[in-house]
């Protein structure tokens, strides 16, 4: 059920599960269909309407439209048929057609209109296309029209290729002629001539003959029913509907006259009438579909109509009813299969008569069948439909021979001798077509037959299924072995027979004998199965590895999770259902052989294998035991019930790998689960634990994941299924991993465990036999076999195979047949043994059997050969069993190996019973089985040798625990201390272990089965058991030995040096992390108490020396110079701004703090004189230039080899070497530029110098005479030249325009302004990265990471190039009275700016910068203590002019009257009182009051409140200059006593007072007395206001306090975002983008790649990160819910920070499910954009080419 957006917001879908995707192809929205979903669900909109009457629409209202329509849609016709023309050579015209298209156009948006005008226009539609009249009247073609008649004409050559008949089938069926009396050829109709196909009804028995018909194809009667001549014939037209479709599909489904039609579904008879006209036109469609060029695209118009007939049951049934719906698709399916079929090749390449379809053609390369296929599935899933298609015999038979052209397709054969030449893909069209035609079919059909009810069902496909199996063999020519090295996994006749047996019995009740075949046909039935599980094996040992990767590709596809339960599930079932019914002996013997494995059963140390190399017998020995263990426990189709499959199936992929709940249903692809379902989630809930997603430290972001939990390690670990569930190999290895972990943390066992015995489900009764299996000697001589090869050391042998042998014994004690007693065993014993090595066939008591001698065939050269058999060997050493047994050995074929002479014997039984039921296998002759066995004459000649072995399966086992734990006597029977044991078996100690613990547990079990064996256990332990015999050592083995011993040593001198590797590798690091960066060895350098000036010394991190920096061979700091706008988004306000969803939520750019500067500044210009200006001021809010190092150090002249070897190599790097873009050759980090290193000392000693007692007037005097040398231009060396480049580079880095803010282009006043800029930008970043405050105190951000220090140098150098004019340098103004000046002033000229409009943290950097440097610390305070007066009168005349006149009457006259205390300077009262009485002099408060600004300010708290605060941001930025200038730590405090701390540690506070007394005046230190200083800057003001009145207050009132900045506040459902912006306009281009995109930062809306947006060859969103945010940008692409960044030329994926339920994103929005903001992950995005390290972060950048 789909509905559209409109709908489903309309309706209530609360907690319901719901997938969103955006319809390619438009669609009809099911709601108010009642057939589809209930009335409750309807949205507010259809559920009036279902409710009340709709009144009629007047009749005269329509009638217009009733004239005009018939005429309309008949000129469109006339269109389509005069542009079409016949394709010549079958290449149709798609230029001509498209023309065509585009002209009608408009004709068909007219129609698409008129459907969107309601109920009343869609009836009249319906009545003008349906009606025949109309039809007959219009388009007869009979009239004097001409043109009409051409049309006409053209139109009847259009038909004429409508029918199934092609031309070219009439050719290569040229027999149909002549034979059309005799017999109906080739598929019916389908490759015949209409003219036969009335025929069709040839009967059984006619079918068996007429093999030779064309290509040998095996014929396929159709059901005597279809109406051939309907299905095949040429079409015929009765109204406009019919006509339309016709057209519709010759020009390929144009998807306008797709929507029109779909558009119409919602009038009832339109849908009847439209469903029958489609399904009349089916077979015409499919018919264009493959022919046609763009298949693809054609193929989703088709199902998008098809879906909305078929997925409704009523309309499916009726149509099926009265038009044959069923009889059309499959014969249009079978007629499109024929087209491809080939000879199979598998088993008799020469006789057979079998064809299967050619999996290279393009019909099923391109999957050009799935619409077809997707109909039929979708149809079946109708009970009505399908109960017709399982009653009709016809049809079932068809279907059956349908199934078989893919049975045995793709064949494989192993390369023996070279490489495979071509490796052909075609694998994956194999089993996608097995999948789609055969698989979902069969699964579709299953699902109606689950009660017992449909048993009859049931009985005619097993029926049909295995006539065409038996058709199957006789065509292939197969009769009892499997043609050698060839496989196919495509056996889907195999599959129907096992997936419905597995039905019959586990829900209709039926009697599994009553469908079984005979004995034989089982054994037919399990070759191919067992030949590929055979063959797994082989592909795994790379017995295959000739014919390439992709039979690898096969193998892992047949396992995979969307195949596994369509293909391995279903043969393993049926294996079991055959082992179940044959004979334990056979079915085990036949396993080993197809395994190739028997050889190697044989109690020698040496043997012969004819048919397998040694190298690959180990593995395939662990795959023949391996598939024993899987075919022996799983229960899936034997008992287990839906919900055990579903927890066993989760279980086993949460073993695997943690899971994210999107890949688990990806993965469990089980029939009978809806995605979502309830069953699906509680079982999810009980065994796993939600993981919610994390972050890593690399910045990997991890999805929500689910992790088993610890009593599902404990109790529900089965490693069965996980072997039987991993696509890779490494699967199985990671599930044991994290099983170790679990026992290690949970205490369980320390070791390295062996995979648990997992109890089973017990089995249906139907398929008890499957026990036997396990009870059969065969078995228990191989295991024995194994066992004692495992303790003689034989090779070959692995833990694994030890593993499942144990694995095998102890599932025979598990599941063991009913108890014999023991006495009756004891006594009869001796009687029962004639014809093997053991007595009976119950593993409990064979287990206890002593077997003394065995003789075995062994080469000559082997060791046994020498020993001479004891001299009484035949009677009293040998029970009777072996003597039976030697009888046996001597008449066998020579070459057998012993422990099959039984089972020859047996397949010579199964021969004979073949030969008899088989006629034609009597005139083969085929060689018997056992011939395959015998020895090539080559090999050397085998002997016959006795050896002795004296061993029971029990005593095996005892000496195994010994072997296992390197202890002679390990074991000691538990119940002799604890009886208990055995009547509680369940004891947890004995569930996790390793191989020690299994052997404890198997004989406990085997003593708990039988008393006997209990006593046996215990005598064998009494025996001290003798050491296994040292072998006599010979030469050979003593070069093994050896090599061993070499190796041994080899690896400890490896380990050796790894270790001092390691060790080296480890100080390396150290050192290198370690670099001396500016302030890193401060500590160090207090310890050295000498008060000379040490030099700093650095390690470069290229050629590895240390050194100083020097003026010749300057050392760089390694640094990424970047352009940030992220100070210029700080707000004032505290609430961060939403991404505006709505129209009315817009963000206006205002009140940023970039904004609020450019305002300033702009003002600024406009009354004042420009090169004044620029020093009051900064910029740098927008584009600033911030500068950040890992802390590495290179010798500049090893940078330029480095870029240079960079540049010459080719790997494709993220980076562009030619902008000067490297990684830091240590650490990886993104870098631009090295920042040189200024020689000499860096951090100033003078810190720990006492205060110098230089009174304050002195040292302004020296300050100002400092300033006053003219920097001398320094002298050219390599330092020089490369603090220039840096300062070139730090220039570039920023756009033009965010450097140049002069009204004369190019002035000098703007570099001076850019330099100390750029110092300000990454003091206040630096700022903003410790949260706004220097509260947290501590070292530089990231410590060493700092390389504020060398930026100062580089910037102080140059600007030390700019002499200021004394007569302008603000220093005097700040520390000297001046004359009264402005008589002189000439009116033309702007005057300066005036001191209090200057911004003081700029005039800071001006004055520092432009001292020499070193900079000596007095002279540092004495500027700060300076500029802090002048910030002081700049924060009370701010206060002053916000609050009212009252207020100021009051303060004034409090001021005057304090005015002559002592301490007045330092009183803010009196202060605030002589700014108020020298502003008033002015116009400055007569502006009418601006109530916006008043604040009341009465009580004195306040307003020093408000003085600190205004004096904070100075005070913070001058303590983290000191901090990076000087050294020292910065001191942590509370936020209340922020200012005290500052000022005292700023040295502005003579002695530290407690704070509750303190007041922000005590640190005002004036260098003139400061009533005269205050009185001469406000005149400043005064003369300011009587020209420009309106300006005076805006310019005072500066904004201190911004909030630290924020990306939008994002809502917290996905769709919300989603609805408002996907179907946005762009507001450049006016159109809706393809792919739109947001602003993160400022929320503008953007069109990502879109070329409508263009501009000088930038697209839209390059073009925004360059505006916005300087060359950053962050966006939300809204139609994939992902992030992209953009950082200069380069991008990358971020990722999303919309997660779904279960904690994963969904990319691309493929998957649908609502989506919710994670904010922990925003938080990290934001981060990443405050802290600049989007670039050190994300590791996978690309270049965009300016094209996003």
């Amino acid at each position: 059920m789909s509905l559209c957006a409109e709908c489903f917001h309309q309706g209530e879908h609360a907690g319901h599960d719901y997938n969103m995707f955006r319809s390619q192809a438009g669609g009809a929205c099911d709601c108010g269909d009642s057939n589809v979903m209930r009335e409750a669900g309807f949205c507010k909109r259809h559920r009036i309407k279902s409710n009340s009457n709709v009144p009629c629409v007047p009749k005269d209202l329509l009638m217009m439209s009733e004239l005009v329509l018939p005429q309309f849609i008949f000129s469109l016709i006339q269109h389509l048929r005069e542009g079409y023309n016949e394709p010549a050579l079958d290449l149709p015209s798609e230029k001509d057609l498209h023309k065509i298209l585009q002209v009608l156009e408009p004709h068909v948006s007219f129609l698409e209109d008129l459907t969107k005008m309601g109920g009343a226009m869609r009836s009249v539609l319906t009545q003008v296309l349906t009606s025949q009249q109309f039809y007959k009247d219009l388009s007869s073609g009979v009239g004097e029209n001409a043109c009409a008649k051409t049309s006409h004409e053209k139109y009847l050559i259009a038909l004429k290729g409508s029918g199934l008949a092609f031309p070219e089938d009439k050719l290569a069926c040229g027999m149909q002629e002549q034979g059309a009396g005799t017999s109906t050829l080739a598929v019916q109709g389908l490759a015949g001539a209409t003219a036969t196909s009335g025929q069709g009804n040839s009967s059984d028995e006619e079918d068996q003959d007429g093999s030779q018909g064309v290509g040998k194809r095996k014929r396929v009667k159709l059901s005597s029913t279809t109406k051939d001549q309907s299905i095949m014939d040429v079409l015929k037209h009765k109204c406009f509907l019919e006509e339309l479709l016709f057209w519709t599909i010759k020009y390929e489904f144009p998807q306008k006259m797709v929507t029109f039609l779909l558009n119409m579904l919602p009038d009832q008879d339109y849908k009847i009438a439209f469903t029958k006209t489609f399904v009349q036109h089916y077979a015409f469609i499919m018919k264009t579909l493959k022919k046609s060029h763009e298949s693809d695209t054609m193929s989703n118009r088709i199902v998008h109509i098809s879906v909305q007939l078929f997925s409704n049951e009523e309309l499916a049934r009726q149509v099926t009813e009265e038009c044959q719906l069923l009889d059309i698709m499959v014969t249009v399916l079978l007629y499109m299969m024929e087209s491809c079929l080939i000879k199979s090749e598998l088993q008799d390449e020469e006789n057979s008569l079998h064809v299967v379809v050619n999996c290279g053609e393009a019909l099923l390369k391109n999957n050009t069948y799935w619409p077809l296929v997707s109909d039929f599935i979708n149809i079946l899933s109708h009970q009505s439909v399908a109960k017709k298609f399982l009653e009709d015999h016809g049809l079932l038979v068809t279907w059956m021979n349908f199934v078989s052209f893919f049975q045995g397709m793709n064949l494989n054969k192993r390369e023996l001798n070279e490489h495979v030449e071509f490796e052909s893909q075609t694998y994956y069209a194999a089993f996608a077509a097995e999948l789609e035609a055969c698989a979902q079919p069969m699964w579709g059909l299953l699902s109606h037959c689950k009660v017992r009810e449909t048993q009859e069902y049931t009985r005619n496909v097993v029926r049909y299924c295995l006539e065409a199996l038996q058709d199957w063999f006789d065509a292939i020519n197969f009769v009892d072995e499997p043609a050698p090295n060839q496989v196919t996994f495509h056996l889907p006749l195999h599959r129907y027979f096992a997936m419905f047996l597995s039905k019959a019995v586990k829900c209709q009740e039926l009697d599994l004998d009553t469908i079984l075949p005979d004995q034989e046909m089982l054994m037919k039935l399990m070759i191919h199965p067992l030949q590929i599980q055979a063959s797994l094996s082989e592909i795994h040992s790379n017995m295959w590895v000739r014919n390439g990767l992709q039979i690898k590709g096969q193998a892992m596809t047949y396992v995979q999770s969307h195949f596994c339960n369509s293909m391995i599930d279903p043969d393993i079932f049926l294996l079991q259902v055959c082992a179940s019914r044959l004979d334990p002996d056979y079915f085990i013997s036949s396993v080993f052989e197809r395994f190739k494995v028997v050889d190697l059963l044989t109690m020698a140390s040496q043997h012969q294998n004819t048919v397998l190399d040694s190298e690959h017998e180990r593995s395939m020995l662990e795959g023949a035991l391996t598939f024993l263990v899987l075919l022996l426990s799983l229960r899936l189709h034997l008992g287990m019930t839906d919900d055990e499959i579903l927890r066993a199936e989760m279980v086993a992929q949460l073993c695997m790998n943690d899971r994210t709940h999107s890949s688990l249903l990806d993965l469990i692809s089980l029939d009978g689960i809806i995605p979502g379902s309830l069953s699906f989630e509680s079982v999810l809930s009980a065994v796993a634990d939600f993981k919610a997603p994390v972050f890593e430290p690399g910045g990997s972001m991890q999805q929500g994941m689910y992790t088993p939990k610890a009593e599902v390690w404990d109790k529900e670990f089965d490693p069965v299924m996980v072997i039987l569930r991993t696509v890779y190999r490494r699967d199985v290895q990671s599930a044991m991993d994290r099983y170790t972990a679990f026992l290690k943390q949970s205490g369980k066992f320390p070791g390295n465990p062996w995979p648990p015995y997992k109890k089973r489900t017990p089995l249906h009764p139907s398929y008890k036999g499957l026990i036997k299996l396990l009870h059969c000697k065969t078995l228990h001589i191989v295991l024995f076999t194994l066992l004692y090869k495992i303790l003689m050391d034989h090779q070959n042998l692995s833990e694994h195979v030890l593993c499942m042998v144990l694995y095998l014994i102890e599932l025979g004690l598990e599941n063991s047949p009913e108890q014999e007693s023991d006495e009756e065993e004891s006594a009869g014993g001796q009687e029962r043994c004639h014809d093997s090595w053991f007595p009976g066939s119950n593993l409990v008591s064979n287990m206890r059997h002593f077997i003394n001698y065995v003789r075995v065939r062994v080469p000559e050269t082997a060791p046994e050969v020498k020993k001479e058999p004891p001299a009484s060997t035949s009677s009293d050493g040998l029970t009777s069993s072996q003597s039976s047994r030697r009888k046996s050995l001597h008449r066998e074929n020579s070459g057998t190996a012993q422990v099959f002479s039984l089972v020859a014997e047996r397949r010579k039984k199964f021969q004979e019973i073949i030969n008899r039921n088989n006629s034609e296998a009597n005139q083969v002759v085929r060689p018997k089985t056992s011939m395959k066995w015998s020895a090539p004459g080559a090999t050397p000649q085998l002997t016959t040798a006795i050896l002795e072995v004296k061993e029971s399966i029990l005593s095996l086992l005892i000496k195994l625990h010994h072997k296992l734990s390197g202890k002679q006597n390990s074991y000691y029977p538990p119940w002799l201390d604890d009886v208990d044991v055995l009547i509680h078996p369940e004891i947890p100690r004995y569930s996790h272990g390793d191989g020690m613990t299994a052997v404890e547990r198997i004989l406990l079990k085997a003593a708990i089965q039988s008393r006997l064996n209990k006593r046996i256990i215990e005598e064998i332990c009494r025996k001290v058991t003798p050491p296994v015999p040292p072998k006599k050592i010979s030469s050979a083995e003593k070069k093994t030995l050896d090599k061993e011993e070499r190796r041994q040593k080899a690896r400890e001198r490896q380990q050796k040096l790894l270790a001092e590797f390691a060790s080296r590798q480890k100080s390396f690091m150290e050192t290198a992390m370690d670099v001396e960066s500016p302030d890193a060895d401060i500590a160090m350098e207090i310890a050295t108490s000498e008060q000379h000036v040490s030099e700093a010394i650095y390690d470069c991190v290229i050629c590895g020396q240390s050194g100083p920096s020097t003026e010749d061979r300057p050392t760089g700091l390694v640094v990424l110079l970047q352009a940030s706008s992220v100070l210029g988004q700080c707000r004032n306000s505290t609430e961060p701004k939403k991404l505006p969803t709505t129209e009315e939520e817009q963000i206006y750019p205002w009140d940023t703090c970039a904004a609020l500067h450019d305002v300033r500044l702009t003002t600024l210009q406009r009354y004042f004189k420009d090169s004044s200006c620029l020093q009051a001021v900064s910029i740098g809010w927008e584009g600033g230039v911030y500068v950040q190092t890992c802390g590495h150090t290179l010798h500049i002249d090893c940078h330029k080899s480095y870029m240079e070897s960079l540049r010459n190599d080719q790997v494709l790097q993220g980076f562009s070497v030619d902008k000067g873009e490297f990684t830091c050759p240590l650490c990886r980090q993104f870098a631009n530029s090295v920042l040189p290193c200024y020689p000499g000392n860096n951090v100033e000693r003078s810190l720990w110098q006492s205060h110098s007692n230089k009174c304050m007037r002195d040292l302004v005097q020296e300050v100002e005479d400092l300033q006053e040398q003219l920097g001398a231009f320094p002298s050219e060396t390599n330092l020089s030249k490369e603090m220039e480049s840096v300062m070139k580079d730090i220039k570039s880095t920023t756009q033009k325009k965010y450097t140049d803010y002069s009204k004369s282009p190019g002035s000098p006043d703007n570099d001076f302004l850019f330099m100390y800029s750029v110092a300000r930008t990454n003091l206040e970043l630096e700022l903003v990265h410790r949260g706004g405050n220097l509260c947290s105190g501590g070292a530089s951000t990231s410590g060493k990471r700092s390389c504020l220090n060398q930026l100062f140098h580089v910037l102080a150098m140059h600007m030390r190039l700019y002499s200021i004019d004394s007569a302008y340098n603000p220093w005097r103004k700040l520390t000297q009275l001046m004359q009264d000046k402005n008589s002189e002033l000439i009116s033309e000229e702007l005057p300066e700016v005036p001191v209090l409009y200057r911004d003081v943290s700029s005039l800071l950097l001006i004055q520092i910068l432009t001292m020499p440097q070193p900079l000596h610390k007095e002279h540092f305070t004495c500027i700060i203590k300076v500029l802090f007066t002048l910030l002081y009168t700049q924060a009370l005349a701010a206060l002053s002019v916000k609050c009212s006149a009252e207020d100021r009457m009051a303060w004034k006259e409090s001021g005057a009257l304090k005015k002559n205390t002592s301490s007045g300077e330092k009183s803010w009262e009196v202060l605030l009182g002589l700014v108020v009485s020298q502003l008033s002099k002015g116009k400055i408060y007569e502006e009418g009051e601006t109530e916006e600004l008043t604040v009341v300010l009465v009580n004195p708290d306040s307003v020093e409140c408000y003085l600190q605060q205004f004096c904070l941001p100075f005070l913070r930025i001058t303590s983290l200059l000191q901090h990076h200038l000087f050294g020292g730590d910065l001191p942590s405090c509370q936020e209340d006593e922020e200012f005290t701390v500052l000022a005292s540690c700023l040295g502005l506070l003579p002695s530290f007072q407690s704070s509750h007394q303190f007041t922000s005046a005590s640190c005002l230190d004036w260098p003139v007395p400061a009533f005269d200083m205050i009185s001469q800057w406000c005149s400043e003001l005064a003369s300011f206001a009587d020209r420009h009145p309106d300006q005076v207050k805006a310019l005072l009132i500066q904004e201190p306090k911004w909030d630290l900045p924020r990306l939008l506040q994002l809502p917290e459902n996905y769709n919300t975002i989603f609805q408002y912006y996907h179907r946005k306009t762009c507001t450049v281009c006016t159109k809706v983008p393809k792919d739109p995109a947001v602003c993160l930062v400022c929320g503008t809306f953007v069109c990502l790649k879109g070329l409508c947006c263009k501009q000088q060859s930038y697209c839209e969103c390059v073009l925004h990160s360059q505006n916005c945010g300087a060359g950053t940008g962050i966006f939300l692409l809204i139609n994939a819910s992902v992030i992209i960044i953009i950082r200069g030329h380069r991008f990358c994926l971020w990722g999303s920070v919309y997660l779904d339920a279960h904690g994963e994103e969904d990319r691309d929005l493929r998957r649908g499910k609502p989506l919710y903001i994670c904010k922990e992950r925003y938080k990290v995005l934001e981060q990443q954009w405050v802290s600049h390290t989007f670039d050190h972060i994300n590791k996978r950048w690309g270049p965009h080419y300016n094209g996003l």
